[in-house]
C-alpha cells in the first residue's frame, strides 16, 4: 500500500460526463491515444481480499477495485522512466455501484511520492462507462492540452455520491499523447532490423 497523501491544493477542476458506452463494453476507452498502463507499477491504498488493483487494468467490467479504509481512497501508479501523460481513462457505474461510485477525483504527478503536486481536479454526476479527461488543463497553440511529464500518478478519490465511505473504480488506463509515426507517410518503410541496417546511406 501507499502512503496516504496529503490534503489536496486547490487545481483546475472540470465536471465532465461519460463519453464511453456502457461498462458492459470492456474496452470501451479512447484508442486514439496509446495506453502506457503496462509500464508502471500498480498499488491502491486499501482493499477488500479479490478486489485489488488487478481488477483495475483486468479488462472486465464486472470486477472492479473495492477500497477497504478510511478517506480518502487512492491509487498509486509508478512509472520507471518519466513518461509523457495525456488522458486518463476511468470506467465507472453509478447504475451499479450507487454511493461506491466516485463524485470528485484529484489528479497529482510528479517525481516520486514526497514531491506530488496537483495538476487536476475532476468532478462527475452520475457516471456511466468510461470516461476519459484530459490530465493537464494548460492549453496549447491548437486547442489541445499539454500532456504531463512524470514517474508518479496518484489519483485521489475526494468524495462518492450520496456520501458514501468506501468506493468502487470498474477500469482505469494511463494515456499518452499521440506521437506522429513518420513511417506512415513512406510507402517503402524499413521496419525488420536486416531491413534497418540499411535504412541510411554510409
Amino acid at each position: 500500500m501507499a502512503s496516504s497523501p496529503s490534503p489536496p491544493a486547490t487545481a483546475a477542476t472540470a465536471t465532465v460526463t461519460s463519453e464511453g458506452p456502457d461498462p458492459g463494453s470492456p474496452l470501451a476507452y479512447d484508442w486514439h491515444y496509446p495506453d502506457i498502463s503496462s509500464r508502471a507499477k500498480w498499488s491502491v491504498s486499501s482493499f477488500k481480499f479479490g478486489f485489488g488493483a488487478e481488477c483495475l487494468r483486468d479488462n472486465d467490467p464486472d470486477t472492479f477495485w473495492h477500497s477497504d479504509g478510511p478517506q480518502p481512497h487512492f491509487i498509486t501508479i509508478e512509472f520507471p522512466q518519466k513518461v509523457a501523460i495525456q488522458k486518463l481513462s476511468i470506467c465507472l457505474s453509478f447504475r451499479q455501484d450507487d454511493s461506491y461510485t466516485p463524485s470528485a477525483l484529484a489528479v497529482r504527478a510528479g517525481t516520486g511520492l514526497n514531491d506530488l503536486q496537483d495538476v487536476r481536479g475532476v468532478n462527475f454526476e452520475r457516471p456511466e462507462g468510461w470516461v476519459t479527461f484530459d490530465i493537464s488543463a494548460e492549453p496549447t497553440e491548437d486547442g489541445d492540452t499539454f500532456p504531463v511529464y512524470a514517474y508518479v500518478l496518484q489519483i485521489i478519490i475526494m468524495a462518492n455520491h450520496m456520501s458514501g465511505k468506501d468506493t468502487h473504480v470498474r477500469g482505469l488506463r494511463v494515456l499518452g499523447p499521440i506521437e506522429d509515426n513518420p513511417d506512415s507517410e513512406d510507402p517503402f518503410a524499413f521496419h525488420t532490423p536486416k531491413f534497418r541496417m540499411f535504412e541510411t546511406i554510409r
